[in-house]
């Protein structure tokens, strides 16, 4: 995420990191800089504009001056202007009316309302404990009801039938009226999208709007279209009163434009964030977050409440256990590490959380994909209980029938076989003092080539 932008900012901030005196010269020298990386980035201009002279004003002043380590006094209000363009602070949803509470859903047609609309109700469900209903308004793209129906049921929300011969305003009355029957707290609309705006759209969401009268309005938007994405968000928030943005396909952004610019071009807080296509890829939106893994320090709040989410606790605790008596990390052991990092959005959706990613190169990143887990875990799954506890009894033939029952190779086979044992001295690392430290620089051998860890 926001690759692009991370490559360029760590480029122009490494110049003045170390500087003991900062000139007017090289501020106004980076501010060059820092402007062409969020032009590229696809920023809009006039947040372009609002960022820098801000940032100047501060960077020419006593802040950074009479700092001891000015170029890192720089850095910090780059970090602080930018979770100000985009927020200041995460803004979660105001559900507190009579049940049921309202969300509605709209935006452009491929934008993601469904997908996003069930991944909100999983949101809900699991976090906020509330019953969840969702209804699909939509009668004019094919199967889009079916599309709900199914990941609704996925995600173990109730569905609430309706079909094409249906008018809108009819569904979401009948919606209502169950979803209060069946005392949900919460009742999702998913209403119907175009390949562009037009009257007839606005027309019939606004209709909606004013019978349903929701909590929340939501905007859904794809972050991939770059500032085209917050032009689209105020055109939406000038015919309804939105409450926030959700900001879909943020993993695959490399850029950042929308991101940054909608909360500024629109005053709408950004709520929640699509990080993958899996119907719990939904975050939170914090801006001081997304600003600290735009200048590569990481997120490593969200990967600990991911942790503490996604992670079975016992199991974790058995193996801690286990390491800490001298016991050895045998196969099994490493398969569930894999398993329980599938959990928490894979390898790269941890690497994107961790400080230092963006001084690793893409190519090494690109290694470390979730497919290499899944061929991994496959690997572990061909051999036999001997084999996962005896690794050093896994030869010739041992290779060849567990790489034919994984449907790989040899090669990856012994590739594996070299990751784990790198992962087997990190664990005995754990033992003795400062254990934590030394497993922390060992998983510098975990990463691919020309990748690493930063040096701690």
């Amino acid at each position: 995420m926001f690759d692009n932008l991370s490559e360029r900012f760590d480029k122009v901030l490494k110049g003045l990191s170390g500087k003991g005196r900062i000139t007017d010269e090289n501020i106004q020298k980076t501010l060059r800089q820092v402007r062409m990386a969020l032009l590229e980035a696809d920023v809009a201009l006039s947040v372009v504009k609002d960022f820098i002279t801000k940032v100047k004003y501060r960077a020419l002043g006593k802040e950074v001056k009479s700092s001891l380590s000015p170029g890192q006094a720089f850095i910090k209000i780059v970090q602080s202007e930018l979770v100000v363009a985009m927020g200041a602070a995460n803004e979660s949803l105001d559900l507190n009316a009579q049940p049921p509470a309202v969300i509605l859903m709209a935006g452009l047609q491929g934008a993601g309302k469904t997908t996003s609309s069930a991944k909100l109700a999983k949101y809900l469900m699991e976090r906020e404990k509330k019953s969840v209903a969702l209804v699909s308004a939509d009668v004019y793209r094919p199967a889009a009801i079916e599309q709900l129906k199914k990941v609704t049921e996925e995600v173990g929300a109730t569905f609430i039938s309706s079909s094409t011969d249906q008018k809108p305003l009819d569904i979401v009355k009948a919606a209502i009226k169950q979803a209060k029957k069946e005392f949900s707290d919460v009742l999702i609309i998913d209403t119907a999208g175009r390949l562009a705006i037009d009257d007839d759209m606005m027309s019939e969401i606004k209709a909606i709007h004013k019978l349903a009268n929701p909590a929340e309005t939501l905007f859904v938007v794809d972050s991939m279209t770059g500032q085209d994405a917050a032009n689209t968000a105020k055109a939406f928030d000038e015919a309804l009163p939105l409450t926030g943005v959700i900001l879909t396909k943020a993993d695959g952004d490399a850029r950042g434009g929308a991101a940054l610019s909608i909360r500024n071009i629109t005053g709408k807080p950004i709520k929640f964030m699509g990080m993958g296509e899996k119907l719990d890829a939904l975050e939170p939106f914090h801006p001081e977050r997304i600003a600290s893994r735009i200048l590569g320090m990481g997120d490593v709040l969200s990967l600990i409440e991911d942790v503490e989410r996604n992670v079975d606790k016992k199991k974790a605790e058995k193996l801690a256990k286990k390491v800490m008596k001298g016991k050895g990390f045998d196969l099994e052991d490493f398969r569930e590490q894999l398993v329980q990092m599938k959990s928490m959005g894979g390898m790269s959706g941890m690497m994107d959380k961790l400080p230092g990613m963006g001084n690793v190169p893409k190519a090494a990143k690109d290694q470390m994909n979730d497919k290499m887990t899944n061929r991994m875990e496959a690997i572990i799954n061909s051999m036999t209980p001997k084999e996962k506890s005896f690794p050093e009894i896994i030869k010739g033939s041992r290779k060849r029938r567990i790489a034919s029952g994984s449907g790989t190779d040899i090669q990856e086979v012994n590739k594996m076989l070299k990751q784990f044992k790198q992962m087997q001295k990190m664990m005995k690392k754990l033992k003795g003092k400062g254990g934590m430290m030394k497993m922390m620089r060992g998983m510098q051998g975990m990463m691919p080539p020309g990748g690493g860890m930063p040096r701690m």
